[in-house]
């Protein structure tokens, strides 16, 4: 039995969830999120809270209980709160500047990078070594930084590179000169 797919999820004032057939719509504060979900997994709203019901206990209906609840659970949260992930870039010379709503890196390549983020996304950077995503779809704001943390990724010798603030990137220890005999 999937303990997350049990969970109801609690729909907060201010924020109103349609349901036609396997579409969801969430409207809230912050906007608008639409989902189609799995045409066997079942979505109701009973008393201010929407649950998720599966159809049986088999293995493939038990996985996705839990992530159509999850995924529900996200929106929810998106058009209330939203989401943001903050990255970090480590290298001498390597910024981040802000140009209209593109991200320009110089992060040791020949030419800036340029990053545009789609509709609904915002980028900041508050200072030239600190980048913030921020938007209400969960899925997109993890992209769009893992799409970003690519152009340069941490490497393991001298930690340069951009990564997540909670990441934690393991120093290797390089060659060890060898004395001549």
């Amino acid at each position: 039995m999937s303990r997350v797919g049990k969970q109801p999820i609690v729909i907060p004032a201010g924020v109103e969830v349609k349901i036609k057939g396997t579409h969801i719509s969430v409207q809230g504060p912050k906007g608008l999120l639409e989902k189609e979900f799995h045409e066997e997994m079942k979505v109701v709203v009973e008393e201010g809270q929407l649950v998720v019901i599966r159809p049986s206990d088999n293995k493939n209906h038990q996985a996705l209980h839990g992530m159509t609840r999850s995924i529900l659970a996200n929106m929810v949260k998106g058009v209330t709160d939203g989401f943001e992930k903050s990255l970090d870039i480590a290298g001498v010379g390597y910024r981040a500047a802000k140009q209209g709503k593109k991200l320009v890196l110089t992060v040791g390549y020949s030419h800036p990078v340029e990053i545009e983020p789609e509709a609904g996304l915002e980028i900041e950077v508050p200072a030239p070594n600190k980048i913030v995503v921020k938007g209400i779809d969960k899925e997109k704001v993890g992209q769009l930084a893992a799409n970003i943390r690519f152009v340069r990724s941490p490497e393991p010798y001298k930690g340069k590179g951009i990564k997540y603030s909670e990441e934690v990137v393991r120093i290797k220890a390089g060659k060890t000169g060898s004395k001549g005999v």
